[in-house]
């Protein structure tokens, strides 16, 4: 059984925007790695940094809460939203997600400020 998972038009990573195909019990980033879109781990799923923050614009709620560890992690991401999560620690559920990847990570931040 699968579920839906609609991703909004990202610029870099996603410019049309994308209607995947998801199995529950799977987190958001692995999903979303499987299908193409490129979305920065920089730790690698360890949940340890918030390169693969996104916002749940619809479906929220259908999602386990995060954990301490992934709260103290989001309070550092850029563009945090009351519905945002770290994807690598996010596991999709049976119903269907709408997520949104924000502009710009921590990392692309730093990276965009370099000489």
């Amino acid at each position: 059984m699968t579920t839906q998972i609609v991703v909004l038009p990202h610029v870099e990573l996603c410019p049309d925007g994308a209607v995947i195909d998801a199995t529950p019990g799977k987190s958001i980033c692995d999903t979303l790695l499987d299908n193409g879109i490129d979305i920065e781990h920089a730790c690698e799923k360890s949940c340890a940094c918030t390169t693969c923050h996104v916002v749940i614009r619809e479906g929220f709620a259908t999602l386990d809460p995060a954990l301490e560890n992934e709260e103290d992690l989001l309070d550092k991401a850029w563009g945090l939203e009351p519905n945002s999560r770290l994807s690598c620690q996010a596991l999709v559920k049976d119903a269907p997600l709408v997520i949104e990847i924000p502009k710009y990570t921590i990392n692309m931040a730093k990276e965009g400020h370099k000489k």
